[in-house]
């Protein structure tokens, strides 16, 4: 299914990271799904580092549901 990326606007009290804690202001997400396995990463905008988003990597039964699974953390996470 490959790799997907969203930029979006952290919400109030950002979103938690495995590497580095909460991180704010204006993200991209990348979600990665390999045969159903989901890893999802963030950055703050233009960066070059990515981070773990915590709690968030899961296993799909569908790999066909990778796509609306990044819409809806998009989503979620997108809270300017």
């Amino acid at each position: 299914m490959g790799e997907l990326r969203t930029t979006l606007t952290a919400p109030p009290g950002g979103v938690m990271t495995d590497e580095v804690g909460v991180i704010t202001g204006d993200l991209e997400l990348a979600t990665a799904c390999e045969d159903g396995a989901v890893q999802v990463w963030i950055r703050y905008a233009g960066a070059n580092e990515w981070y773990r988003l915590s709690g968030a990597d899961c296993h799909l039964h569908d790999p066909h549901d990778h796509e609306p699974l990044h819409t809806a953390l998009a989503a979620l996470l997108n809270r300017p």
